[in-house]
Parts: structure tokens; C-alpha cells; sequence
């Protein structure tokens, strides 16, 4: 894959919005508290936008959704040693983090009716889900996924002007 760091495992996210410029987040199964956004591994040879249309799927049940913009770069995060430990051991492999290619997805449906975080194959990630507005959005993510996190919403910032989340957002340093 062009431009994939070295030493980071190929990745994807999702900033899911809806009508009302909130972005979709859930809760993991296996670590209580911390919300994300969608996101997954890309299989070989397989494109980063066609990973996440399937994995969004694939893990929310969301199929009314279009792509509007990507982050032109790999964004990258190191994995916290106890957990660079686990996800190798997993994994098979000597990764230092994960390199994550991000997609703004608008939800196309009036309603989020679609919805279903047990809805497939793919073993459930997901306690449960909400819609956030882009700082909480950063202020509940993981402490080594925050700086990827801002980044995202920087990018991403001016597709949510709509409805004025970003009022407090643009006023911080990020």
C-alpha cells in the first residue's frame, strides 16, 4: 500500500456522521468505557475504502452510507507496551502501532434504524454505540488513540459547520 509506514499494521477508520453532524461511536466489548470510532484491519490486497465499507457493515449493520472525504496520509499510533504485547502475540507480528487510512462516511437514512452492532458473522465488538459530537468524541477515546482522534477532526472539521458542534472545538489548540 502506498505510503504505509514501515513497522505499523495497515488500518482504516470511520468518522460516521449523521444529519445532524454527530459522529457514531461505540463502546468495546473487551475494554469497558472506551468509545471509537469503526475501524479495522485491512485484508491483503485489499483497498483501504473497501475495508471500511465492509467492516462498517460488517460491525454496525450500516450499509446506507457514502463516502465524502479521506485523510490524504496514513495517520499512525504506537500501541502502549501491555498492549503491544497482547496484539502481537494475537496478530503474529512485531507491530509498533497501527497506520490508519480515515473516511468521513455520511449516514444516508433519516434514522439510524439500520443500526445492528450484532448484526453478522464477524465475532461483536461493540457493547453499545452513540452519536457524539466531535469533541466528546475525543475527549472518551483511548489515551494513545486521542492524538489520531484530533487529527481526524481536523481534518475533517469542515464538514461539520452545519449545526455549529464545532463552536468549542475550534476554539481549543488542536
Amino acid at each position: 500500500m502506498d505510503g504505509l509506514p514501515a513497522g505499523y499494521r495497515p488500518n482504516f477508520g470511520v468518522c460516521l456522521i449523521n444529519s445532524d453532524d454527530q459522529v457514531f461511536v461505540a463502546s468495546r466489548l473487551n475494554v469497558p468505557g472506551a468509545w471509537q470510532m469503526p475501524q479495522g484491519s485491512i485484508e491483503d490486497d485489499e483497498e483501504p475504502k473497501v475495508a471500511a465499507i465492509r467492516k462498517l457493515r460488517e460491525e454496525t449493520g450500516v450499509v446506507s452510507a457514502e463516502i465524502i472525504d479521506e485523510v490524504p496520509n496514513w495517520l499512525t499510533y504506537d500501541f502502549p507496551p501491555a498492549v503491544k504485547a497482547k496484539v502481537n502475540r494475537l496478530w503474529g507480528g512485531e507491530w509498533h502501532g497501527q497506520a490508519q487510512k480515515w473516511f468521513l462516511m455520511r449516514l444516508t437514512r433519516d434514522d439510524d434504524s439500520e443500526i445492528n452492532l450484532g448484526n453478522s458473522e464477524a465475532d461483536m465488538e461493540f457493547a453499545e454505540w452513540k452519536w457524539a459530537n466531535p469533541e466528546e468524541v475525543i475527549e472518551q477515546a483511548v489515551d494513545y488513540k486521542r492524538p489520531t482522534y484530533e487529527q481526524v477532526m481536523r481534518t475533517f472539521q469542515p464538514y461539520f459547520n452545519s449545526s455549529g458542534l464545532w463552536t468549542k472545538c475550534k476554539s481549543t489548540k488542536w
